[in-house]
């Protein structure tokens, strides 16, 4: 008779111990920590983790300071946009302004093309 489940991957040696979804939670987890990133100086797939927060290239021998789990999160790339906006010489604030003043010639023009409808309208009466 064959077995009905399996055990696989990193969190097998946690058995049949603290439920299924936690299980597989911390394989994710682990599958993450352990898997190689790119360097960012180099290019090349060789960055792995020394410590919590503190990531390694083998190749170039870069170090640099990233998440816990990963070295790139979400709030490293906003972080990194506004850096590559501000060398570029425009700001955040800048940014927000040329939002706003995009946002108000937008509705401006949608206003202006109402107009031109109704008095193309009145024009055929």
């Amino acid at each position: 008779m064959s077995k009905r489940t399996q055990k696989t991957g990193a969190t097998a040696r946690y058995g049949s111990r603290y439920g299924v979804s936690v299980r597989q939670r911390a394989g994710k987890a682990l599958s993450r920590l352990n898997r190689k990133y790119t360097c960012p100086t180099c290019q090349y797939q060789k960055v792995t983790r020394q410590a919590p927060g503190i990531w390694h290239c083998k190749k170039c021998g870069h170090t640099f300071a990233g998440g816990v789990w990963e070295p790139y999160t979400r709030a490293s790339e906003a972080n990194y946009r506004v850096l590559r906006r501000s060398t570029d010489g425009a700001t955040s604030t800048d940014m927000a302004m040329i939002a706003q003043s995009r946002a108000m010639e937008y509705e401006k023009s949608l206003t202006d093309s109402e107009d031109e409808v109704s008095a193309s309208d009145d024009s055929e009466e």
